[in-house]
């Protein structure tokens, strides 16, 4: 089986958020950048799980600059098999589903895979833009993935229950929880990374359909008022005065 997985980068969960040019743009300045979690742990990892029981070639695919290049190398350590960059500075959602899906047109992936969200500004729209553009089955959020011949069976988590699907493949399937377990690279993996093919190809051109306005952090957190456990006629008071929540 040939399975692509998309993989952004996102910033470190302890990262310090600030915004430049008229809070327009994202201040990368001294980030540090991880892989997007549910892309490696979910999508990667259940892309290796599937290759490793039935044989195939694990790809990803990532759109950016070199400086995607660091964590394009740990997804090799984990166990893929190559890796694509599409030069591209891309600004929103379509671009980069447009740079995917021109890279995929002329490959012939059976799967398509991606995490369900990136963890930076929790866009989740990618993974159906790129079924949309290439006229493929999408399902979103799943939470186990089975294949057997030229069908995916699928199960994600429903209000109330879990429903379970079936496409057929060629397909695009976006990741949540559930889908497998996170893998931490192992020293063989990360010597193995440095030799792995990683291949930078030219932009398709597309061009962006949104711009970003502006930027805004939340509201500071206020102080905290501490109270003796043994006041609780103080604490509802306060409960209901100010926090209004009773």
């Amino acid at each position: 089986m040939n399975i692509l997985v998309c993989i952004s980068k996102a910033p470190d969960t302890t990262s310090k958020i600030v915004f430049s040019n008229g809070n327009t743009t994202f201040n990368e300045d001294g980030v540090q950048f991880i892989v997007n979690p549910y892309d490696e742990w979910y999508a990667l990892v259940r892309a290796l799980e599937l290759k490793e029981s039935g044989g195939g070639k694990v790809t990803i695919l990532s759109v950016g600059g070199a400086d995607y290049e660091p964590i394009m190398r740990k997804a090799l350590a984990i166990g893929a098999d190559e890796a694509i960059r599409v030069d591209s500075d891309t600004r929103d959602s379509f671009q980069i589903a447009s740079e995917i899906a021109a890279v995929a047109k002329s490959n012939a992936y059976d799967l398509i895979l991606l995490g369900k969200e990136t963890i930076d500004y929790n866009g989740a729209n990618v993974g159906g833009m790129i079924a949309g553009l290439m006229d493929y089955p999408y399902v979103s959020n799943a939470s186990k993935l089975e294949v057997n011949s030229n069908v995916g069976q699928i199960e994600r988590e429903k209000q109330g229950g879990t429903e379970v699907l079936e496409a057929k493949l060629p397909c695009v399937i976006s990741c949540a929880k559930g889908m497998a377990e996170q893998r931490i690279p192992n020293m063989r993996g990360i010597m193995a990374a440095r030799s792995k093919p990683l291949n930078v190809v030219a932009s398709c051109g597309a061009g962006a359909m949104t711009e970003v306005v502006s930027f805004t952090l939340p509201d500071a957190k206020g102080s905290v008022k501490l109270i003796d456990p043994e006041n609780a006629a103080e604490l509802i008071n306060l409960l209901h005065t100010e926090a209004k929540v009773i």
